[in-house]
């Protein structure tokens, strides 16, 4: 069985994924991350979660076209399926209900979306 839920880096990267639309693939995600949160990660890492998440069918992916600055070679690009957005909206939901219930925080947070 396939599993259905998001580790934290995944959740992230499938976040970059949607933020960088349709000019998601693994470098620009790479960098995205690192701008993001301030912390490096290796390509490598990001390639091996854009798998994880496209097994899962969290994203899919295709190939560019070919450019001459990357010497013929095509980007694969990545974008969130619908199971993904609803997986990601699943993950939001609840993480706010835990801030929701966190007492320093319970009834002062004012979430909408």
């Amino acid at each position: 069985m396939i599993e259905t839920r998001l580790g934290d880096f995944e959740e992230v990267v499938l976040l970059i994924t949607g933020i960088l639309n349709n000019d998601a693939y693994a470098l620009k995600i790479t960098e995205e991350f690192e701008r993001q949160t301030g912390r490096q990660v290796s390509i490598g890492a990001v390639h091996s979660t854009l798998d994880r998440l496209e097994t899962k069918g969290f994203v899919k992916s295709e190939l560019g076209e070919s450019t001459a600055m990357r010497g013929g070679k095509r980007k694969r690009i990545f974008t969130i399926t619908a199971l993904g957005k609803r997986v990601l909206k699943d993950s939001m939901d609840f993480r706010m209900s835990l801030w929701k219930q966190y007492p320093l925080l319970a009834g002062k947070l004012n979430f909408s979306y």
